[in-house]
């Protein structure tokens, strides 16, 4: 395929792991900092009135739904940072973001204004009747939600592919401030807390767009799409048959989000469970962030000559480092200081939480095994493994998650968690066995199973 690298790594000098760190510390910063918010609007509503309520309504419709309606629109990150190599690149990519934004978000108004929402709420996802009012309230105030993102990732991967991903991090940064003092004005004012959650992160996304936005025109201006390379167009065509698979990934992961709640609120201990929700994936996220920011650092440098061995070292230690860091705070004292002090959680929910923890902590390991085999897939622009693998996660999740309301056995998290732990894993296993034919391509070696 034109475009890519076969260079051998036989004889190829290695590159310093510093220039892996360099490109990933940015990316992981603002996968952290955005991590921040679901931890930070918890801590914030638990100190409101009828917090269970309003926790509850967020962690189980205005949370998932959201995400389940910009899922189209997620892998823009990286679908610019593979495909915008020139400016009739970049332009066909705009146009389709721009499209896409404004069918999606045309579809979120049409479920938080419209009956429709019973359809999703009620039908679907079976949510209780107290959790019903604030559920649909914090959905009208997310509908920025979808557009602002997709604006704001296509342009990010646009700064990634030319290593301006510091600006990265500094927008996370910026949404971070915006979505605190949000969060301070509806506290301070005594706001119902589904309003200042739903409030603080609309904030948040769209003050994001817009510094992303300002910042990138800089590296527009500066011309540094080259020619459209020989032999290599991107047209419509060739464009949806690589983004359509990697939209459909996260799309069928975040329907999962919506399930697991709706078998939560069908298992046993289902309020206490859906309020601890939105703690624990919070927390998750943030050790699986780590990872996911990795993805782009592999479609940016391997099948560079010398990238694969400090590529793989670096990925070892991202391994260990975030499964020990969860591992930690569920087997000490800090897990009762974050979920009981800081997030200020009754004491059944933090017993909750603890166990969850402990459930979830394969969780940031494979996040990162995923992104090293889904980043040689991206390069490669063989995207199909990609939805074949959260396709088998999809299946084996919900498979599992039916069986725990019909035995009705521990709390619904906790086989939530459990489901999804061992879906994981094995959506990981499928990633490495299909993306070896990939690291051949790009480097002469099957470095998949090194």
């Amino acid at each position: 395929m034109p475009g890519l690298s076969t260079t051998s790594e036989t004889h190829a000098p290695n590159m310093p792991v510093s220039r892996v760190l360099h490109l990933w510390a940015p990316l992981a910063a603002s996968w952290a900092l955005m991590a921040v918010e679901l931890p930070m609007l918890t801590a914030v509503v638990a100190r409101l009135p009828d917090a269970t309520v309003h926790l509850a309504a967020y962690g189980s419709i205005v949370f998932p739904v959201s995400l389940v309606v910009e899922g189209p629109i997620i892998m823009l990150l990286a679908a610019s940072t593979a495909l915008c190599t020139h400016e009739r690149a970049y332009r066909q990519v705009h146009r389709f973001m721009m499209v896409a934004s404004a069918v999606l978000t045309a579809l979120h108004m049409a479920i938080a204004f419209t009956p429709l929402y019973e359809v999703v709420a009620v039908s679907i996802m079976g949510a209780p009747e107290e959790i019903l009012e604030p559920g649909r309230l914090g959905l009208q105030i997310m509908t920025p939600w979808t557009w602002s993102i997709a604006y704001r990732r296509f342009h990010q991967g646009v700064m990634i592919r030319h290593e301006h991903s510091r600006e990265v991090s500094l927008g996370t940064l910026v949404r971070l401030i915006a979505n605190a003092g949000a969060l301070l004005v509806g506290y301070t004012l005594g706001l119902p807390g589904i309003v200042v959650g739903a409030t603080a992160i609309a904030t948040g996304v769209v003050t994001e767009a817009v510094y992303i936005g300002w910042r990138v025109r800089p590296v527009l201006r500066e011309r540094v799409f080259p020619a459209p390379p020989k032999g290599d167009p991107l047209t419509v065509s060739s464009f949806l048959q690589f983004y359509v698979p990697l939209a459909l990934t996260p799309v069928i992961t975040l329907m999962i989000q919506p399930i697991g709640a709706a078998a939560m609120n069908r298992m046993p201990v289902a309020l206490d469970s859906l309020a601890a929700w939105p703690a624990v994936h919070g927390l998750v996220f943030i050790s699986r962030s780590v990872g996911m920011a990795y993805n782009e650092v592999v479609v940016t440098l391997v099948g560079k000559p010398g990238s694969l061995a400090a590529l793989k070292r670096f990925q070892t230690w991202l391994m260990v480092g975030t499964m020990s860091a969860l591992g930690l705070l569920a087997a000490t004292p800090l897990a009762e200081l974050w979920f009981g002090s800081f997030s200020s959680l009754p004491p059944q929910i933090v017993a909750l939480c603890t166990v969850a923890i402990a459930l979830a902590i394969p969780m940031p390991g494979y996040a990162v095994l995923q992104s090293w085999y889904q980043g040689a897939l991206v390069k490669t622009r063989t995207t199909r493994p990609i939805t074949e693998a959260v396709l088998l996660y999809f299946a084996l999740s919900s498979g599992l998650l039916l069986l725990g309301i019909r035995w009705q056995g521990p709390p619904g998290i906790h086989w939530a968690l459990s489901s999804f732990v061992i879906a994981g894993i094995c959506q990981t296993t499928w990633l490495w066995w299909r993306s070896r034919s990939a690291f051949q391509r790009l480097t002469g070696t099957d470095y998949a199973d090194a």
